[in-house]
């Protein structure tokens, strides 16, 4: 495909999120930018949670782990059910009971202003190495399928997309990122329906479980060697405890949660969120 006519589509997607800015964009003030005055919808949080947990990287990535591990993967994912549990019956309750716009506000409240700087510190931390890591891979892409043929340097790829990311949220808000974050999830999940179907139909399908059913990296579940990285309780409880820690414990993804009308809206989308 055309590297410009891949630009204009890129270029097109980033007007429609600058639309949606532009239509969402409320009162200056911090209850409006933060929690969207809680006035949230809880589905329009929920959906968007899909694809800001699954982002891009999972979408790239994840693929290649289990090609190199297998399934195995599975047993993780298993474990986040248990950990959104925990956030749902736990956290949340904690965080609407304290009416907090930030969560680690908590840490302060339970135990004083030391952890509350370390706790806000070790989050801005993790958000800047997290970010830096997402950024580089998208511009990677970005760089190999459209600006590099245009003789565009991969620094200035960097700065533009980092330009129009700040342009559509530096001055909406909470409520522009939930209805990005919706528009994001469903062009994610076209893009997979699309590679899935183009995929498919490139294989003898007839053929195709019976082949997989030969293959050594098609097992999901590990109970038979409890020192593997593959065993099933390792796999489980880490998940449960990485959807605590990423989810829960996450400012960047517990401030839509915090923008639902209610607990128990909030507590739909934990409960929920699994399923997907």
């Amino acid at each position: 495909m055309c590297s410009y006519l891949l630009l204009s589509i890129l270029l097109g997607y980033f007007i429609v999120l600058m639309v949606i800015a532009r239509l969402t964009k409320g009162k200056e003030d911090n209850q409006t930018f933060f929690i969207a005055n809680r006035s949230a919808p809880w589905y329009l949080v929920a959906f968007g949670m899909i694809g800001a947990s699954l982002s891009g990287v999972s979408f790239i990535s994840v693929p290649g782990w289990v090609e190199d591990t297998g399934f195995s993967y599975f047993q993780m994912v298993l474990g986040y059910i248990v950990g959104y549990f925990v956030i749902g019956t736990v956290l949340l309750p904690i965080y609407y009971k304290y009416k907090l716009t930030s969560i680690y506000t908590y840490l302060s409240t339970r135990f004083g202003a030391k952890t509350y700087k370390t706790g806000a510190s070790f989050f801005v931390l993790s958000r800047i190495v997290g970010a830096s890591f997402r950024l580089y891979l998208v511009a990677s892409v970005l760089q190999w399928v459209i600006f590099e043929q245009m003789g565009i340097p991969f620094w200035c790829t960097v700065i533009v997309t980092i330009s129009l990311i700040w342009l559509y949220t530096h001055k909406s808000g909470i409520k522009t990122i939930i209805w990005t974050d919706v528009l994001q999830t469903l062009f994610m999940l076209i893009a997979l329906c699309l590679a899935l179907y183009y995929i498919t139909a490139s294989l003898e399908i007839e053929h195709l479980f019976g082949w997989l059913g030969q293959q050594d990296n098609t097992q999901i579940f590990f109970f038979d060697d409890y020192k593997s990285p593959y065993f099933f309780w390792k796999q489980f409880l880490s998940g449960a405890l990485i959807a605590i820690v990423m989810t829960g414990l996450d400012q960047d993804m517990m401030q839509k949660n915090l923008a639902c009308r209610s607990l128990s809206d909030a507590q739909k989308i934990c409960f929920g969120l699994p399923s997907y």
